[in-house]
């Protein structure tokens, strides 16, 4: 093997006659590329291999194995140790609770660019409003001249209408990419077609039903006043049967205090019989442990006895083991010895020389017989016209894409000026409704209390200040009473903060 790789990796070999000799069969950047410089690159390596095994040649010796016959020793058995008094499990203490973070009860900042954002587009609505109302006329001759620049830039190249299109989304206040601008442009298409609907309906006989919505407004008003009334009702019930509560637990607590007098004398006496039954037990344990000692001694002269009957065995097994180990060296012995037989064999047929020597025409075809068979010729040039026509293909793609992107962005800015032109009219509406509701909200009056409610907060009160006088006579601080009950005072948070969301 030393010879073989001395010979092979040889590099002047490699780049010489051993790259010719490839090159009658193969192509030869084929060969350069994925066999001469790959074998380069490991002739380092491959070179330590061969010092290895020229040392390894050079310094071989035979060595005879002889069998060895081990001596048994005697087991050095220790002395066992007397049991150790067990140390106590420490107690485990539990785990110290993460405090309630502060973002808990911190509004959110989300909330507040909300409200701020809904302040600017109120003003702004306003704004609209007013401006509307100041150049009424003014607004339909600046209408038909943004439908005339509509059509003059359609006519424009596309970098203009790119640059037209980002103008447009920079004045609308939300930032829109392509699939917003076609949903927004949808929906109001959709509103439109609605409203045409409806004029339509109504210029053939149909009736507005603007009376029977503003009726449904205030049948649903009603409704839901009286839901929030029996809402009211209900939790100031819960208050006041929590309030009840509270009593019957302070009344329960006068009559527990009689019955721990009562338990505390029959405690003491239970102590006195147990200290008794204690001293008892404690003069019977001695007893036992007096027997376990005898029973301790009996025990070692049996552990004596067992020990020499294993030490017997141990020699026994020893004996056979060796003879194991010995015929198992003897075969060992026999496999080497054909295994290197088999090895020189192999060498001596590696060491003939192989010579073959064939010259490749790359015009003619392999002779296999097959229906698509064809010469490296031919097959460079099919390769070399199917790259031609894929990079024809490639560039009619390219040119697809380019005109469907103009298409789009011509749809684009189609959409943005309906858009901007609904935006303006909802803006206006908007605010018309705004201002209507104010109107009625100063014009209203503030709802009267339903007398049921009036009724039940009078009868908490009363529960109230009942429960406060029983405490002061138990003595029972408000303090002291949550610790005893942690139910009561989740109770009372739950129905405190109910009032603070209710006001």
């Amino acid at each position: 093997m030393q010879k073989f790789l001395r010979f092979f990796f040889n590099a002047l070999y490699l780049n010489t006659w051993i790259k010719d000799e490839w090159s009658h069969f193969y192509d030869s950047l084929y060969v350069k590329e994925n066999w001469i410089d790959p074998l380069l690159r490991w002739q380092p390596t491959v070179q330590k291999l061969i010092e290895q095994l020229t040392d390894k040649s050079s310094n071989r010796t035979t060595v005879v194995k002889t069998s060895t016959v081990t001596q048994p020793k005697e087991f050095n058995l220790t002395v066992p140790k007397p049991r150790a008094i067990p140390i106590p499990l420490p107690i485990p203490v539990l785990e110290k609770r993460k405090p309630v973070p502060p973002s808990t009860y911190k509004p959110p900042k989300e909330k507040k660019q909300l409200e701020e954002i809904k302040t600017k587009n109120r003003k702004k609505a306003e704004d609209l409003l007013q401006k509307a109302n100041a150049d009424h006329f003014r607004c339909a001759t600046m209408k038909s001249e943004k439908g005339e620049n509509k059509h003059d830039s359609i006519k424009s190249k596309p970098a203009f209408q790119a640059q037209k299109i980002q103008n447009k989304i920079d004045n609308i206040p939300i930032k829109l990419n392509a699939a917003a601008i076609l949903r927004e442009g949808a929906l109001y298409q959709r509103k439109m077609e609605q409203e045409l609907k409806r004029i339509e309906n109504l210029l053939q006989g149909a009736r507005d039903p603007s009376e029977f919505l503003e009726w449904q407004k205030q049948t649903r008003g009603k409704d839901l006043e009286e839901q929030l009334a029996e809402i009211e009702c209900r939790r100031l019930q819960g208050k006041l049967s929590h309030e009840e509560a509270v009593l019957a637990h302070q009344n329960v607590i006068q009559e527990n205090k009689k019955k721990a007098d009562l338990t505390r004398e029959e405690k003491a006496e239970l102590m006195h019989q147990y200290a008794e039954k204690r001293l008892q037990e404690q003069k019977e344990m001695r007893e036992l442990v007096e027997q376990v000692m005898e029973g301790h001694k009996n025990a070692k002269q049996a552990k004596i006895k067992l020990q020499k009957y294993k030490q017997q065995i141990v020699q026994e097994v020893s004996e056979e083991n060796q003879e194991l180990l010995r015929q198992a060296l003897e075969e060992e012995e026999e496999k080497l010895r054909k295994r290197y037989e088999l090895i020189q064999q192999i060498r001596a047929i590696e060491s003939l020389p192989i010579l073959k020597h064939k010259f490749v025409d790359l015009t003619e075809t392999g002779g296999h017989g097959l229906i698509c068979e064809m010469s490296i010729v031919e097959l460079r040039e099919r390769l070399a016209l199917l790259r031609e026509a894929q990079k024809a293909a490639e560039e009619e793609k390219r040119d697809q894409i380019i005109h469907q992107k103009q298409a789009k962005e011509q749809l684009l800015l189609d959409k943005l000026d309906q858009i901007s032109l609904f935006r303006e009219e909802l803006g206006r509406a908007a605010a018309l409704k705004q201002e209507e509701k104010k109107r009625k909200s100063q014009s209203g009056e503030r709802p009267v209390k339903d007398e049921r409610i009036l009724n039940l907060q009078k009868k908490i009160v009363e529960k109230r200040t009942e429960r406060k006088k029983q405490a002061r006579l138990l003595k029972i601080t408000p303090e002291k009473s949550s610790v005893t009950s942690g139910k009561d005072s989740l109770q009372w948070d739950h129905w405190k903060a109910l009032e603070e969301s209710q006001e």
